[in-house]
């Protein structure tokens, strides 16, 4: 892990400054994140399988792509550098949420966040990088539900609160 600053935030999403990844990650410090969903024409879920190699949560399923804004970068322009940088795609993307959350990882890291959510719609196949990722499929939403059911403990914390959002308050998107 790299020494990459995150924008730490308050509970309204305002700046409060930067803080190193590994800090904000042991101390629990609230900061600014964004996840991406990508979606095919038949409604099918892109997942990706975090790569065994990464700090926290590795090997586990996750959204198609999730990371932090550069300082001085915005939540948009973020969402779309990870999704090309993560997965290989280029798509459009549309704001749909934010949420705050706070979870502890299996390694002793807090995430902490308040996560920026942008959902696409694409028939591309990913072309993954394998620093990132170390799987990938699409994945229909009742069959992802019954793996999340039957074993949540192969999903991110973040993710599994994402679906249960997205199942409560469905999102459509042009």
């Amino acid at each position: 892990m790299n020494n990459t600053l995150l924008t730490h935030v308050d509970e309204n999403d305002e700046i409060l400054g930067f803080v190193p990844k590994l800090k904000a990650h042991e101390l629990g410090l609230l900061h600014r994140a964004v996840s991406v969903l990508i979606f095919n024409t038949r409604g099918e879920w892109l997942l990706q399988k975090r790569a065994k190699n990464k700090y926290h949560s590795g090997g586990l399923w996750t959204n198609t792509s999730c990371s932090h804004p550069y300082v001085d970068e915005d939540v948009e322009t973020a969402a779309h550098r990870r999704l090309q940088e993560e997965m290989g795609l280029k798509c459009k993307l549309k704001k749909s949420f934010r949420f705050h959350y706070k979870s502890k990882l299996e390694n002793g890291l807090i995430e902490h966040e308040i996560d920026h959510v942008f959902i696409g719609i694409t028939d591309e196949l990913p072309i993954i990088n394998s620093e990132e990722a170390e799987d990938w499929k699409y994945i229909s939403e009742s069959e992802l539900s019954r793996e999340l059911n039957k074993e949540p403990e192969k999903f991110t914390s973040w993710f599994k609160l994402i679906f249960e959002k997205m199942e409560k308050e469905p999102v459509f998107i042009e």
